[in-house]
């Protein structure tokens, strides 16, 4: 940073700088919780030579906050992937099911949305189509803050609800799934090859919530990507060069996670491993009836406060997911 010509590339310099901060971070977190180590173990031992109960009562408090404290940041040290430190890119999608499962994928995007807000993230809508009667049919979201793709990763995979369904007359019980798809935002300094010819884009108008036009122009994009079928699109911006921007982002995100999912399943074959991506394989079950339970299958953590976990409480279950890995 002390190159005169650092700030030449202001962009470049931004992810140096936040990377710094992020060092710095991990850093004075130690040295706070090393100091006060070693200041209560001083005080304890004052403590103990004059048989001062009040203060030993007071090392038994601060200990359990340092402990807690510590815990912190032994989580901090499980993100230590080579992408833990980048922004994420969200997608929700229902599984069958129609207005069922795409309430449910609405039910998801709100969790989301408060669990990144209570973080201090920014949440940036890239992408939304509507439900038909309710819900959503699909959505992706950039959330910006450092290592949210850290934290989200242990989000990605099938998420199946179980409750009485607000759409049944007749209140019966019904199971609907959604999937989570979780990609790290890649920076341009990763080489991720794309054909110009490979790529078919489509124009289309964008459309919010309630079939509402955001404006009246084919702003909104779609990029396929006609080797693998992977698609992108954006529809945020009202500029149609924006959108493309932002699309050829999630797809430059897409391809390198396809191309990661490539890699592991050459390694499974050669360690004859086979994992089986399917609706049934969820990693987490949420129950509202006949009892109150969120539980994921992976950890085995669970609790029974739903509305707390629906309301973006998610930590508990990253935490368990980040030592499980």
């Amino acid at each position: 940073m002390a190159d005169p010509d650092f700030w030449n590339d202001s962009d470049k310099a931004q992810k140096v700088a936040q990377r710094l901060s992020g060092v710095k971070g991990k850093i004075s977190d130690f040295d706070q919780l090393n100091d006060e180590s070693e200041e209560l173990i001083l005080l304890l031992e004052l403590a103990v030579e004059e048989d001062d109960k009040g203060v030993i009562e007071e090392v038994q408090k601060r200990t359990t906050k340092l402990e807690k404290d510590l815990e912190k940041l032994e989580l901090k040290t499980l993100l230590s992937g080579e992408y833990d430190e980048n922004n994420a890119l969200l997608s929700i999608n229902p599984g069958a099911g129609g207005t069922e499962s795409q309430d449910w994928a609405e039910m998801l995007l709100r969790m989301y949305t408060r669990w990144a807000e209570q973080r201090g993230y920014k949440v940036e809508t890239l992408e939304f189509m509507a439900g038909d009667e309710a819900g959503i049919k699909s959505v992706t979201l950039q959330i910006t803050g450092p290592y949210a793709y850290g934290y989200l990763q242990a989000e990605k995979g099938v998420h199946r609800l179980v409750r009485i369904s607000p759409f049944d007359a007749s209140g019966r019980r019904h199971t609907s799934f959604a999937s989570v798809d979780i990609m790290p935002e890649i920076d341009d300094e990763i080489e991720i090859e794309i054909d110009p010819s490979d790529l078919k884009i489509d124009t289309y108008r964008a459309s919010g919530a309630g079939g509402q036009h955001v404006n009246t122009t084919d702003s909104a994009v779609r990029i396929t990507h006609i080797p693998t079928g992977i698609v992108a699109q954006c529809q945020n911006e009202r500029s149609q060069h924006k959108n493309k921007e932002s699309a050829m982002k999630i797809l430059k995100a897409k391809l390198f996670e396809y191309m990661q999912e490539k890699e592991a399943e050459k390694l499974d074959e050669i360690r004859g491993e086979h994992k089986e991506i399917a609706w049934g394989s969820q990693i987490r079950s949420y129950v509202f009836h006949p009892y109150q339970m969120v539980k994921d299958h992976r950890t085995n953590v669970e609790t029974g406060r739903t509305s707390d976990v629906m309301d973006g409480d998610l930590d508990e279950f990253i935490e368990g997911y980040l030592k499980y890995k």
